[in-house]
């Protein structure tokens, strides 16, 4: 492969040296940021040797070249002009700076949510395991194995305030210590655990004429993230006013004193109900409409996909895991539907298409797809025919249904494709793994029966329409 000639061609396609901001590069792709987007030739540069696809994300242009390949591939575009080198994280910043403010809503959840998903999936894993161990009587629910699992595998949710904090402190630039303790005293041994309310009854503290419920936040989203916002101003504004000699002392004890009291006061209880009512509304919509919602939301997902606006979903994934009533992802499985389904529209179009090119891409995009990952298949190949893509989405609607029909539920967030496998149990296993069939097999079959080589026109000379997304897709 001849990067240097890739970086030649790259650098006029995109709009020459001048139309270039900064340049970074993730693990499969090269990340620009652009003064134009409009002077970009999309169709030209999915076209180029050794590109994968090209689109516009979260204020970014982003070029797909694979694992190993970028790295050569930007150290000969840097090489070669004169443009600046930057961190993923400092294109952020650059990039979020073209968002509006929808998208930099989505784009605040993703950055706070994507960090936590390991922890969230290694309980669900073990979740997993142990619902499976029980199932075939491998351990009782007596033993000391079996409360040692159950220990490992609900920890995340039980601390999720804790960990969240932490995560979102990085999102609103505050300090991530004692966004964590905020976390820690909405989840107080003092506090009556959310998950026994049913059982025993909260007391009430009268602090200032304001009756307080001693009631903990665990397995809780919302409040949490409104506690750390809150904080970070209370944070900034003391820090401007506190002398700096008594800054180490004063700020710490003030933010934590106030943002405590204003959590547990009124913060907690406000946000537990919209959370609350989100959670309930989508498992009251779910048992009600069934299989309609699965086929409503398998078939839309992949849409939602090319927006971004997907990532911000693992917050209200998280909701749905973590409260005591639900304890059960039902939305995930959906998805996962929908990913499996490009997968299968992408392998139609590798046994369909005469593209050299588009033929020895197609088959790892589609493997890439059943592994969980769709970026490759819906921007390097679904999306350039058009016909593909809408095959994938009806795949991912009677995959859908099937999910709905069936009652499947996931035990964690973050994981699809046949690794998902492992975040189910039981029944869920089986019929999730005959759902992902279905998906692709109605993808694969809708494709096959739709497709139309000349869809693809790759020597178009104009500049490619963009798909603008606020979050981009995990690498």
């Amino acid at each position: 492969m001849n990067y240097n000639k890739l970086a030649e061609e790259l650098l006029d396609l995109v709009g020459g040296e001048e139309n270039i901001s900064s340049v970074a590069h993730c693990a499969t792709r090269l990340r620009f940021v652009l003064k134009d987007d409009a002077k970009a030739q999309t169709k030209k540069i999915a076209a180029l040797d050794g590109v994968k696809g090209a689109f516009s994300s979260a204020g970014q242009y982003q070029v797909i070249i694979g694992q190993g390949a970028v790295n050569d591939a930007y150290d000969a575009l840097v090489n070669r002009a004169h443009i600046t080198e930057s961190s993923v994280d400092e294109q952020k910043v650059a990039a979020a700076q073209k968002l509006n403010i929808v998208q930099r809503f989505c784009r605040m959840l993703s950055g706070i949510f994507v960090p936590i998903i390991p922890a969230i999936v290694a309980c669900g894993l073990l979740m997993g395991l142990l619902n499976t161990l029980t199932s075939f009587k491998v351990i009782g629910t007596t033993s000391g194995l079996y409360q040692l699992l159950n220990m490992f595998s609900n920890a995340a949710f039980v601390f999720l305030p804790m960990i969240i904090a932490f995560s979102a402190a990085k999102t609103f630039k505050t300090n991530p210590f004692l966004a964590a303790v905020i976390g820690a005293i909405m989840i107080h041994p003092d506090l009556l655990n959310a998950w026994n309310l049913g059982l025993q009854k909260a007391t009430t503290l009268n602090v200032f004429g304001l009756h307080i419920a001693m009631v903990g936040y665990q397995g809780t989203v919302i409040p949490v993230l409104i506690a750390v916002w809150v904080m970070s101003k209370i944070e900034h504004f003391v820090h401007k006013i506190v002398p700096n000699v008594l800054d180490i002392l004063l700020t710490p004890f003030i933010t934590v004193l106030l943002t405590g009291f204003i959590t547990l006061a009124f913060i907690g209880p406000v946000g537990r109900l919209i959370g609350d009512g989100i959670s309930f509304g989508l498992k009251d919509f779910y048992i009600a409409a069934g299989p309609i919602a699965g086929l409503i939301f398998g078939g839309f997902y992949s849409a939602i996909v090319i927006t971004g606006i997907h990532h911000s979903f693992h917050a209200i994934e998280a909701g749905l895991l973590a409260n005591p009533a639900i304890k059960i992802n039902f939305l995930l499985p959906i998805w996962a539907m929908a990913n499996v389904a490009q997968g299968g529209a992408a392998l139609a179009v590798y046994f369909r298409t005469s593209n050299k090119k588009i033929k020895a891409l197609a088959p790892p995009s589609a493997l890439s797809c059943f592994l969980g990952i769709t970026e490759p298949a819906i921007f390097g190949v679904n999306l350039r025919y058009g016909r593909p893509f809408i095959g994938g989405a009806i795949g991912g609607a009677i995959g859908g249904l099937y999910m709905g029909l069936m009652k499947v539920g996931m035990n964690g967030l973050g994981v699809t494709g046949i690794p998902g496998i492992a975040i189910t149990s039981g029944w869920s296993m089986v019929n999730y793994t005959i759902g992902m069939g279905i998906a692709a097999g109605v993808a694969f079959l809708v494709t096959a029966l739709i497709f139309q080589d000349k869809d693809l026109d790759a020597d178009d000379d104009t500049p490619a329409p963009l798909v603008q997304t606020p979050a981009g897709q995990q690498a």
